[in-house]
């Protein structure tokens, strides 16, 4: 967490490899992601991380299904695909808007669609830039609670970036961006990070 232009974004962007570091290193899993080429970037990213940014991004023209399959169809990884990507909408509760065009479904939809795409690749890191940033609160509680139990459940780890730390509750962990740099906790009891 950290105010507008602290940098929460830039740091986001690293980690999940769409920005490269002007020096440093980023390192996931063990592998020093910045020695990778653009091609084993890319594959790592598509095995490795999820996505889920404050618009939704769906492509319109799209079903709510065919949005959520677009990373397996992307990754080459296609077995058993649709029966996971449905079984994903039912988790997030969007069975009955399955065949759904993308621009006929509301905001919160659009936002679990989001989610659900962001897990079809079974990413061991979910990074997820103000997911409801874009949403009402009561659609922000919704979201925030299905992020939490899909991070339990998967047994994976969600970094969410956001300047409004009161919507998410109990969390495993807080990093505060300063000043440029980063600090373990919230306001009142930081610690600076170094790694």
């Amino acid at each position: 967490m950290g105010s507008s232009g602290s940098g929460k974004s830039t740091l986001l962007n690293m980690i999940g490899l769409l920005d490269r570091p002007t020096n440093g290193q980023i390192s996931i899993d063990g592998v020093n992601t910045t020695s990778l080429n653009d091609d084993k970037i890319s594959s790592f990213r598509n095995n490795k991380l999820g996505f889920i940014f404050q618009f939704s991004n769906l492509l319109t023209d799209l079903s709510v299904l065919e949005n959520v399959l677009l990373p397996v169809q992307i990754s080459g990884n296609s077995t058993n695909a649709q029966k996971d990507a449905i079984d994903l909408l039912k988790v997030v509760g969007l069975e009955t808007q399955i065949h759904k065009r993308a621009n006929k479904i509301s905001g919160g939809q659009a936002q679990r669609v989001a989610i659900a795409r962001g897990l079809i690749n079974k990413p061991s890191i979910v990074l997820a830039d103000e997911p409801t940033g874009n949403l009402d609160s009561v659609t922000s509680e919704t979201i925030v609670q299905l992020m939490k139990s899909m991070a339990k459940k998967l047994d994976q780890t969600f970094i969410i970036v956001t300047h409004d730390r009161q919507h998410f509750g109990d969390v495993d962990r807080i990093i505060t961006i300063k000043d440029g740099k980063a600090f373990e906790g919230d306001q009142s009891s930081q610690m600076e990070v170094v790694a």
